[in-house]
């Protein structure tokens, strides 16, 4: 069957920046899942993206479906005939709507009867007739949230679309997509080369548009923009930060992208840089640079969509575009360090956080008291995180703030400066957000993290308490990121805290404006829910999670050294054994009701076995003892590891449902012992084994 390569290509108005690679991905996953349906045999599928374009290529497509057999089964072999022989009506006209006679069936005979039976060939669909309506299903599908209509058309598309091309081979596939006829007409550069030019093969469509000034391929594109950029950095004796989403925008803007080196006034680095950083990368889509101390200079790279040969006017028109945006940094810069950020306190009644927990004055006064709290817990400084805690949202009321608000934080660690805080204040107030994202850096301080913490916790607790928990993936309030920077903060710096602590006096802080103490065990249980797919993406087995989750110890560290220990026990060859003897010795424990006020009675031991469990147990327990206080779970597990032979010879040797109810019970309380020791750290006996 022959088999070429299927280029589908939509061009289109300048497409969304942000939403290209995600459309691109969709059409093709969407057109592949397509063919797939429709029997149509590939080896495999490539997008292409550009500002005004999406394409899909399909690698050795088949021409048609392949032929195939369907059985069609008919009415029964003792319906299908009358008492005489005859065929019967049902046989009739089944027989006649599969284009054939009675006597041309054939049978079907199986362990329940016999039926008539048709084996009809069905030829495969060539791909030209079936290639439009799988186009149009996979353009349907795409995640668009709001489609448009463009001149008298009644079709709909993110952005109007002028040109459709579907070419199989060199051959043109007609058909209509979005009230487009397929054509071989491509577009190329919206400035440079021809606007439009004829395709003559699926084969040479990279080639034809890179011959008109267009990198159609998504990633040759972006690589390009990033060798570009390292390079002119390099030849500046500069760093440039190739920050991703910012890299996927700009190569979202471009078909044909230009490296360009454009400058502003020294002046201007008298503003703090993020803020100039911000507006540059935000706004104008700009790569700042950095000196080898991490300075940032006044050189800064963009990527041009037009190679032209003046590049000067591209560069001087880039620079007057910038500098309206930093003279207004400045500006906001030096209005707002007209006033302290304590004088901005009062403007916080002014600013509603919630309806039913207050205004932003109410928060910060809780993430004071709490942060203070949290500071006494784990060796801070009290004072500075009280005052930070207090200070934490004053910038948001800075002229800055408003109109940069990714800025908050950092700004008001500046202006703190700036008021002659104390650098542990100013720092907590932009640490306070740490980590603001996935893989982010955590407070440096402890006076910062008590701050972190406590402005987290006041949110999960308050939002919790008013009953506006997380839905599906509706989560206003970024409570699971909260929960996710509680943990990495406890965990990660290893502090002596306790979730059921910190979460009470959140709750107490809150009285005067909630009435849900049920909220504080949601709130736990929300927070250690987080801990399963943190650590799955760390490659944690999950029933190592699960076997630590059964015990519910509520402080973070202490749960993850108890992970990291059962992790470590599982990889030892007596784990299997231990577990499945912890599973057997928990069932029996449940179907005999054994209450915790159980006592060993040693003259009650009669079986060697059982003497020899006994008198290990005790030794054990003596040595895990202070290896429990200190949280060396991983050392625990390895000691009761140990006990692995004499279990095993217990159950072999010594029947624990005695006749005698006084030697079961003993029994019975030795397994309750020995499940004892080993709940201390979690409970094995859910651990699974290949």
């Amino acid at each position: 069957m022959r088999k070429e390569n299927l280029l589908v290509e939509l061009g289109t108005e300048e497409l969304p920046p942000k939403a290209l690679k995600t459309l691109a991905q969709a059409f093709s996953d969407n057109l592949q899942s397509g063919l797939q349906t429709a029997d149509l045999a590939f080896e495999s599928v490539e997008w292409f993206a550009s500002p005004r374009r999406l394409a899909v290529n399909v690698i050795a497509l088949a021409e048609k479906q392949l032929d195939k057999e369907v059985e069609k089964r008919g009415p029964a072999v003792t319906a299908a005939f009358d008492a005489d022989g005859e065929p019967t009506r049902a046989a009739e006209g089944w027989a006649r709507s599969n284009g054939i006679s009675v006597d041309q069936a054939q049978r079907l005979s199986t362990d329940k009867g016999e039926w008539l039976l048709h084996i009809a060939k069905v030829s495969g669909q060539p791909l030209a007739d079936l290639l439009a309506d799988i186009v149009t299903s996979a353009l349907k599908k795409l995640p668009i949230p709001k489609p448009m209509r463009w001149g008298d058309k009644k079709t709909q598309f993110i952005r109007p679309v002028h040109t459709l091309c579907m070419l199989y081979g060199d051959e043109l596939i007609n058909g209509e997509v979005l009230g487009l006829r397929s054509s071989r007409t491509i577009q190329g550069h919206r400035f440079h080369g021809e606007a439009r030019f004829e395709l003559d093969h699926a084969d040479n469509y990279l080639e034809k548009l890179e011959a008109h000034f267009v990198l159609a391929d998504y990633h040759v594109r972006q690589q390009r923009i990033i060798e570009g950029l390292t390079k002119k950095a390099a030849e500046e004796s500069a760093k440039v930060e190739l920050q991703q989403d910012l890299l996927d925008e700009v190569c979202a803007l471009v078909e044909w992208p230009v490296v360009l080196v454009a400058n502003f006034e020294d002046e201007f680095l008298k503003v703090p840089k993020e803020a100039l950083i911000y507006t540059m990368k935000g706004d104008q889509k700009y790569f700042p640079m950095l000196d080898e101390k991490g300075q940032l200079k006044s050189r800064f790279l963009f990527v041009s969509n037009i190679e032209s040969k003046d590049p000067s006017q591209i560069i001087s028109g880039n620079e007057k575009v910038i500098r309206p945006r930093l003279a207004d940094a400045r500006f906001f810069f030096e209005t707002d360090k007209k006033n302290s950020l304590e004088s901005r306190l009062d403007s916080l009644e002014s600013v509603l956080f919630q309806k039913q927990l207050g205004t932003l004055a109410d928060k910060s006064r809780r993430i004071s008291a709490l942060a203070g709290k949290i500071a006494a817990a784990i060796g801070a400084n009290e004072q500075h995180a009280a005052r930070a805690g207090l200070l934490s949202k004053t910038d948001l009321m800075t002229e800055m703030v408003m109109e940069f608000p990714d800025v908050q934080g950092v700004m008001g660690m500046h202006y703190a400066n700036h008021d002659g805080e104390n650098e542990l204040v100013a720092n907590a107030l932009n640490e306070q957000y740490m980590p603001r994202f996935a893989g982010d850096q955590l407070p440096q301080s402890k006076e910062s993290c008590a701050v972190a913490l406590a402005d987290k916790l006041d949110t999960l607790v308050g939002i919790f308490a008013i009953g506006q928990l997380p839905k599906g993936d509706k989560d206003p309030f970024a409570l699971r990121r909260a929960a996710i920077g509680v943990l990495r903060i406890c965990v990660e710096l290893r502090l002596p805290v306790d979730l059921f602590d910190l979460v009470e006096d959140a709750y107490a802080l809150l009285s005067d404006k909630v009435d849900a103490p049920e909220a504080n065990e949601q709130v736990i249980d929300f927070v250690l829910g987080r801990f399963r797919t943190w650590y799955q993406e760390q490659g944690i087995d999950v029933d190592v999670i699960q076997s630590v989750l059964a015990r519910r110890p509520t402080s973070p560290a202490d749960f993850d050294a108890r992970v990291k220990g059962v992790t470590t026990f599982k990889s030892l060859a007596s784990a299997q054994s231990l577990a499945a003897a912890n599973k057997r010795v928990a069932n029996i424990l449940d179907k005999n009701q054994v209450s915790d006020d159980y006592v060993i009675d040693v003259s009650l031991l009669v079986e060697e076995q059982e003497k020899s469990l006994v008198e290990q147990i005790d030794g054990i327990a003596k040595t895990v003892e202070p290896l429990i206080r200190s949280g060396d779970y991983e050392n625990v597990l390895i000691e009761l590891s140990s006990l692995a032979p004499f279990i095993d010879a217990f159950f072999d040797n010594v029947m624990v449902m005695a006749d005698e109810q006084a030697v079961k019970n003993n029994r019975l309380a030795l397994l309750l012992k020995l499940r004892g020791l080993f709940l201390q750290c979690a409970d094995i006996s859910l651990l699974k084994h290949d």
